[in-house]
């Protein structure tokens, strides 16, 4: 990769920056950081390399980055090409038999070695797994309304210990075995990945979405809540629609144990440099009482 050359005054600024991050840097060496990596991004090369970058750069200065991805999109391309039709029951799909199958080869297959190409071409390295290798995420039907939807009810995260205690990021694909009959059920990516990131005890969860945030009622991005904030929003309203699923996943996810969790704008660029290594964040951050290392600043 060829090197960008910088003028004087861009090479100072960077410096600058550098210096500035030397906090939140030594905060964070050993830290381990779940990223979820969802939306426009993933269509996107360029985001989808920007992105790469930002995990690679976590790696180098000493976090460990679990990275769990979605595919929306892509599964309904392949559904569309293969001529399977999709039931809604209240809105949402009905996972049957032939459907979790093309789940489970967009999501191990296609998106997941996408991502894992791209963490490698930045110098990273990363292995690909799914939700079924070595029962990570052992799942029962979340509703039976459903077919193959499912909800953790088992973790067995050691495995994810083993990869980045070797330097090595794991990259995760929704996809998980029933606690039946050996099923594979699908599971949503903001709930994959806050499960995990509470079986892990994790620093942080980084929730990278196509949104800047969680917004009042007046339509402001708030950059902090609480727990008894975020409930109160969603008992008035102003948090509804896709927002109240990821909301309730970091609810979850403080709960056992994970410190903060951010829903941030993954089309922001470096959003999840910002959020970590700088006083301005990129999002709405959820956490208990614990404070930030510094007050942080909307700019």
């Amino acid at each position: 990769m060829k090197a960008q050359t910088l003028s004087r005054e861009e090479a100072q600024t960077t410096a600058k920056m550098l210096s500035e991050a030397l906090p939140y840097l030594q905060r964070f060496t050993g830290a381990v950081v779940v990223v979820k990596f969802g939306g426009n991004a993933m269509g996107d090369d360029a985001a989808m390399a920007e992105f790469a970058r930002d995990i690679v750069l976590m790696r180098q200065v000493g976090v460990n980055p679990v990275v769990v991805h979605g595919g929306g999109p892509m599964i309904n391309e392949m559904l569309a090409k293969l001529g399977i039709q999709s039931t809604f029951v209240r809105g949402k799909r009905v996972t049957d038999k032939a459907t979790v199958e093309v789940v489970e080869m967009i999501l191990s297959g296609l998106v997941n070695k996408r991502i894992v190409q791209a963490i490698n071409d930045q110098g990273g390295r990363a292995v690909g797994i799914s939700g079924k290798d070595d029962d990570l995420m052992v799942c029962e039907a979340d509703d039976p309304e459903l077919g193959y939807v499912g909800r953790p009810v088992e973790m067995n995260v050691q495995v994810l210990r083993d990869l980045y205690r070797a330097g090595i990021i794991p990259v995760v694909a929704p996809v998980a075995t029933g606690m039946a009959d050996n099923e594979t059920f699908n599971v949503n990516g903001d709930t994959a990945a806050g499960a995990i990131a509470g079986a892990l005890k994790a620093d942080r969860l980084l929730l990278l979405t196509d949104v800047p945030g969680v917004k009042n009622a007046a339509g402001e991005v708030m950059t902090e809540l609480t727990p008894d904030e975020v409930r109160a929003m969603i008992r008035d309203g102003s948090i509804s629609g896709g927002m109240i699923p990821k909301t309730e996943t970091a609810l979850m996810a403080l709960e056992q144990g994970v410190r903060a969790v951010t829903i941030l704008d993954g089309r922001l660029p470096n959003a999840s440099i910002l959020e970590l290594f700088t006083d301005h964040g990129a999002g709405s951050q959820i956490r208990s009482t614990e404070p930030r290392v510094k007050p942080r600043v909307r700019r």
